[in-house]
């Protein structure tokens, strides 16, 4: 085994254990809101927002969400456009399931306002948050649980799809291995 797959491999395993936790315990903030990628990935999420914010209040709202999900997205197309680097590309995958599941728990808090958000105070304390207001536009904050459901459960596929991709890229032969 090359060092570059073990370490794929090791990466690998503990994207799994990750997942694993996200699935066990979803919809939890300790879980997904405390975890190390959330801090990563909120700056690009509060950057959505002022990227977005031409575009009116509920996109305003909505483009931290949206930011939060899409770069990752973008990373892992230039993985596989520029690099072609398809194994860095399945761990954006990943990623992009994980900022699905760090949205959900946001999503699944609309009514409630229970979630600590970055000033330490929760949604109830200040003026709600994000997905308050952009399920009280469309009309479906009594929806704010379901819809998370549907959210979280992407994430959680895409995650587990993500880790299955990585895994036959690590393990599919080579050419230079083939002789």
């Amino acid at each position: 085994m090359t060092l570059v797959r073990a370490g794929r491999l090791v990466l690998l395993l503990l994207l799994a254990r990750w997942t694993w936790l996200f699935l066990v315990w979803p919809m939890r903030q300790d879980t997904i809101g405390d975890s190390f990628l959330h801090l990563i990935s909120i700056p690009f999420h509060e950057a959505g927002h002022v990227i977005f914010s031409p575009f009116g209040g509920l996109m305003t709202s909505l483009g931290g969400s949206l930011a939060q999900v899409l770069v990752p997205i973008a990373c892992g197309v230039a993985f596989l456009t520029t690099s072609p680097n398809p194994f860095a590309a399945s761990v954006m995958g990943w990623w992009t399931g994980e900022n699905l599941s760090d949205v959900a728990l946001y999503i699944g808090d609309a009514r409630a306002l229970n979630l600590v958000l970055i000033g330490g105070r929760t949604g109830a304390e200040v003026e709600g948050h994000d997905w308050e207001h952009i399920l009280q536009i469309v009309g479906l904050l009594h929806r704010d649980t379901q819809i998370a459901g549907v959210v979280h459960f992407a994430g959680a596929a895409l995650m587990i799809g993500a880790i299955v991709w990585g895994a036959v890229l690590t393990f599919r032969k080579d050419e230079s291995e083939q002789t």
